[in-house]
């Protein structure tokens, strides 16, 4: 079985409960629950908190494998820490062995599905803008955002800017698509492409390299079914792309 959820930003205990998620008592490690980004349990700054090892303890003691894609709350700095292994035909990093990073622009085969999978977004929670510590200006620009109540991220302690992908991983998406000759089954992203996001928002969201790049996947790619979080909302844009947020759907 594979179950798909949305953006968890390290809120576990509601999502992951056996009166929201009783379907866990049928699971075994050989079935798995792929969350959409934003996962959140890698956050905290130089290494795990006691309250991420709890978490990530958890989920390696749960019946199923854990996955997620990366969001753009994630720590990236840990996060890429981890080591990276081969699984199911694509990398991921291993935080624990049943708790895994599906990294991006992989094709994983799980279920005997084909999955690509490619994290990653823009934050859209920075209209004060991306603080630096080492300003020297630091406190008073900070001080002065609270005071208005501005939206403001710290860089390299709530904003990373490997939140969006780089060219070398487009291109591995790329290479391993080709490799199976532009056809998956399922694609699994935490964004979405540029045109489907003008039908979420209008010109709410801003197009990036990320949502162009996602363009090409979807006019390029043959594929049924295509999952995404970010936007915090449970809708179906077209038969084919579904938007997810705390619904927990099975998809094989």
């Amino acid at each position: 079985m594979i179950y798909i959820t949305g953006d968890t930003h390290a809120d576990f205990k509601r999502r992951f409960n056996m009166d929201n998620f009783p379907e866990q008592m049928e699971m075994t490690k050989d079935d798995y629950v792929i969350i959409c980004g934003d996962f959140g349990g890698v956050w905290n700054v130089g290494q795990e908190s006691k309250n991420e090892k709890h978490w990530l303890d958890w989920f390696e003691e749960r019946s199923y494998t854990l996955l997620f894609v990366d969001g753009n709350h994630e720590n990236f700095d840990r996060l890429n820490s981890y080591p990276v292994k081969e699984w199911h035909g694509g990398k991921v990093h291993e935080l624990r062995p049943h708790v895994l990073h599906l990294m991006r622009g992989q094709v994983f085969e799980i279920d005997e599905k084909k999955i690509f999978t490619f994290g990653g977004a823009s934050s859209h929670d920075v209209t004060g803008g991306i603080l630096e510590t080492d300003d020297p200006d630091f406190k008073l620009k900070k001080k002065r955002l609270d005071k208005e109540y501005e939206l403001y991220r710290i860089n390299h302690l709530s904003w990373w800017e490997q939140e969006l992908a780089n060219e070398e991983e487009m291109e591995e998406g790329r290479n391993n698509l080709r490799k199976h000759d532009y056809t998956v089954d399922f694609i699994i992203t935490h964004c979405c492409s540029s045109s489907t996001q003008v039908l979420l928002g209008g010109t709410m969201y801003k197009p990036d390299r990320e949502t162009d790049y996602l363009e090409f996947i979807k006019n390029n790619v043959n594929y049924k079914k295509w999952f995404f979080g970010h936007y915090h909302d449970n809708r179906n844009i077209f038969d084919k792309e579904i938007l997810i947020y705390e619904q927990m759907i099975r998809i094989s």
